[in-house]
């Protein structure tokens, strides 16, 4: 367990300076952005001043981490608020998508992958069906639910730091288009294991008693695929928060992807920087947690 935080800790840190470095090194500062395409140098140079972006890369970094280390993620550069209560904000609201979307991906990923797992044409069919494009499957949806059958808004319109509670159709579009291709890579990556496990003799024996098929699964062959589902599940919620940054932005929901997306076209660098910090925290914390249930199946 030490070696596995260790590991941990080392990422993260890895993370920070990558994530630190390529916001340094984006084509536009946050002041370029605010003062506009034609303005005077001077007021660049003024705003630049104002916001701390004169400083050297290396002090500017050093103050960044020494906030982090005291809970301070900094302030928006573009209108001045503390990044801590805006990412919390925001990250409630995805929190409502991503967590469902996680659970219904994990639902249908692992019996999928069973089901295909003796099946090339129907893996083939789910391995194409997790490589569509997010803009095609949420536009997809969109013309299906909202347009065609009208059962659902295509957009939310929800304003930032409302409850979706108050209008939960809002959630159905953004939960579908992440869970879907999730669900789909995830039955394509336990594939492989779930093959080897069918392929055991006490799966075979219990196939040749006449057990039924759903009692051969639930007993012999998805206790098996605790590890594989695990960690697949694990690298699952990276990719969901990943995956929020497009759907959000083309649905119109005001969670923790649009911020991002936001943040970089404002070249807001303290929000991108705690957006991908709070990514890697997640992403690390659930690989730590299918590490652990992988060796517990293991034992």
């Amino acid at each position: 367990m030490a070696a596995a935080l260790t590991r941990a800790a080392v990422t993260l840190a890895a993370v920070l300076t990558g994530v630190f470095l390529l916001t340094a090194l984006l084509p536009q500062d946050a002041a370029q952005v605010l003062a506009g395409h034609q303005a005077d140098p001077a007021r660049v140079a003024r705003l630049r001043a104002e916001l701390g972006l004169d400083r050297p890369l290396w002090e500017r970094f050093g103050s960044w981490l020494a906030g982090l280390l005291h809970g301070d993620f900094g302030r928006s550069l573009v209108d001045g608020r503390p990044v801590g209560p805006l990412l919390a904000e925001r990250l409630g609201a995805s929190a409502l998508i991503v967590v469902p979307a996680w659970v219904l991906a994990v639902v249908l990923g692992v019996p999928v992958a069973v089901l295909v797992a003796r099946r090339a044409a129907a893996s083939a069919a789910v391995a194409a069906f997790a490589s569509v494009p997010e803009v095609v499957l949420v536009s997809g949806l969109v013309l299906v639910f909202a347009t065609g059958l009208g059962w659902l808004p295509a957009v939310s319109l929800l304003p930032v730091g409302g409850s979706a509670w108050a209008e939960p159709s809002v959630l159905v579009l953004p939960v579908l288009a992440l869970a879907l291709p999730s669900a789909a890579w995830l039955a394509r990556s336990v594939r492989g294991p779930a093959a080897d496990v069918i392929a055991r003799p006490f799966v075979v024996d219990a196939e040749l008693r006449g057990v039924p098929p759903a009692r051969v699964v639930v007993r012999h062959v998805l206790p098996h695929l605790a590890g594989p589902a695990a960690q697949g599940a694990a690298i699952l919620t990276g990719a969901l928060l990943a995956g929020t940054t497009v759907v959000e932005s083309l649905l119109a929901y005001p969670g923790f992807g649009q911020l991002l997306a936001t943040a970089v076209a404002t070249r807001d660098v303290p929000v991108v920087q705690a957006v991908a910090l709070v990514d890697a925290v997640v992403v690390l914390v659930a690989l730590l947690a299918a590490d652990r249930i992988a060796k517990a199946g293991a034992r």
